[in-house]
């Protein structure tokens, strides 16, 4: 009548799916930086023609 109890692996799936989520998030954030690194360089070179420009987006959409 012994019986062997099995270990309970409850908390270690729990870490195993916190960490394999927050390393998908880093790597999506990272995928996302990098596509929108050239935008932010071509921005930061002329920002006189962007359509990001600030006089723009805070005025209502009129030019100078």
């Amino acid at each position: 009548m012994s019986e062997v109890q099995e270990k309970d692996n409850f908390w270690l799936y729990i870490v195993i799916a916190v960490v394999l989520a927050a390393g998908a998030v880093l790597m999506v954030k990272n995928a996302e930086h990098d596509k929108y690194a050239t935008a932010a360089k071509n921005i930061a070179e002329d920002s006189a023609n962007s359509a990001y420009r600030n006089d723009v987006l805070h005025s209502g959409g009129t030019k100078r």
